[in-house]
């Protein structure tokens, strides 16, 4: 007798099942945590799905903060996609050896040295994907 597969979870279930990962010894969710749940969304769904479940879970969670403004599509999107090269060429098993191995993930000016910032002060940017102006993602 076969047992049908479980479900994927859905996004915003998968979305607070990680964040409830990375804040289980966190008082506070800054630049650090945010690789952390990236790093997590990645190793999990793969990179094009962590985009989509990020960028939503950021999406709903600043609007349930009341700072809907506070959302941005292309930075959001542009840490997925590095956290996802780095992980593509990595086997480490924890996220502490993963932040040991890529210090550069944890400089939150990282996007500077791919976008100009008023490319990121755009309207277009703010709520869509604005490929780097500067130089590319690895």
């Amino acid at each position: 007798m076969s047992h049908p597969r479980p479900a994927a979870p859905a996004p915003t279930d998968a979305f607070d099942t990680l964040m409830a990962e990375v804040m289980a010894h966190e008082h506070r969710f800054r630049h650090r945590q945010h690789i952390h749940l990236t790093w997590l969304a990645v190793r999990g769904y793969g990179t094009g799905a962590a985009i989509a479940l990020i960028s939503d879970g950021i999406r709903r969670t600043a609007r349930y903060a009341g700072a809907p403004q506070k959302y941005h599509a292309t930075v959001s999107r542009a840490w997925v996609e590095l956290v996802g090269h780095h992980v593509a060429g990595s086997d480490d098993d924890t996220f502490d050896a993963f932040a040991d191995r890529h210090p550069a993930l944890f400089d939150k000016r990282l996007l500077a040295r791919h976008y100009r910032s008023s490319t990121l002060a755009t309207a277009e940017a703010r709520s869509g994907w604005v490929e780097p102006d500067l130089a590319p993602f690895p």
